[in-house]
């Protein structure tokens, strides 16, 4: 697992979007193509996209991402008032203009991408989320991933639980740059909106358009095997599983996500 280097970035128009009731930093390559909507982790803001961003563009797509309130250069959180991730997506959606687009997510951000498909399928293109149960709470998918986890486990370091073995042994320059970001992406205490839908296991037959679920095949939290069970639950949807690449791999595997993301949603309607 050979180091890769950041490429150069495409230029972009960045900026706060007013929301109801909070602010929502951006950047946005711009241009005619059809949208793709980044969602990021926990562990990370919309600085994390730096190996999809010029890649995606390139493609021909208009690329954005977004930081969801609390993080990065976006709205702290307030514990009185804090939202649901998956309404703001809509009101950032409805800010840019976007009609129908494709929704690409990692981590928590996968809960909120599940979040907005179940309430707005009609204005996705295709999901595509990584390493994470689409926010089921309950089922034999719920139980699996919280079995595998030990006590103790949010209290382990950031890049241990996120970065595969292969990549930490094997980068660690990019190991540092990883950390660097998550350090930058929280703004005050960690806090996480609630879902809008009571996503359970049965649910996730009533997701009907294209969903590619990723999983690297070293992910201590979401392993391939939990990410099978979901794919086995959603119509239409297909499995790709990312070689050596632990819960982040957008970042550990670059090259192999952006070939999955984008020849999974090229095969889709525009």
């Amino acid at each position: 697992m050979k180091p890769i280097h950041l490429p150069a970035q495409v230029p972009v128009k960045d900026g706060q979007a007013q929301i109801p009731d909070s602010k929502l930093w951006y950047w946005d390559t711009g241009g005619t193509g059809v949208p793709i909507v980044l969602l990021h982790p926990a562990t990370g803001s919309a600085l994390i996209w730096g190996y999809q961003q010029p890649v995606f563009a390139k493609a021909g797509y208009r690329v954005i991402a977004y930081s969801r309130r609390g993080y990065y250069n976006s709205t702290p959180f307030d514990v009185k008032n804090p939202g649901i991730g998956s309404e703001d997506l809509r009101h950032l959606a409805d800010a840019l203009g976007l009609g129908r687009f494709h929704l690409v997510a990692s981590a928590a951000g996968g809960s909120v991408a599940s979040d907005f498909a179940f309430s707005y399928q009609e204005r996705l293109l295709s999901l595509s989320i990584s390493s994470n149960s689409f926010g089921v709470r309950d089922g034999e998918i719920a139980k699996a991933a919280a079995f595998i986890r030990p006590e103790g486990w949010d209290k382990m370091p950031a890049d241990f639980r996120e970065l595969g073995p292969s990549y930490r042994a094997a980068n660690s320059p990019g190991v540092k740059a990883w950390i660097e970001l998550e350090h930058k992406a929280l703004i005050g205490k960690d806090y996480r909106q609630t879902l809008k839908n009571e996503i359970t296991q049965a649910k996730l037959k009533d997701l009907k358009l294209p969903t590619l679920v990723i999983a690297g095949a070293a992910d201590l939290s979401t392993p391939p095997s939990i990410s099978r069970m979901i794919a086995a639950e959603i119509p239409n949807s297909r499995v790709a599983l990312i070689p050596e690449s632990g819960h982040s791999t957008y970042w550990e595997q670059p090259e192999i996500f952006n070939r999955a993301v984008l020849d999974f949603i090229g095969g889709q309607k525009k």
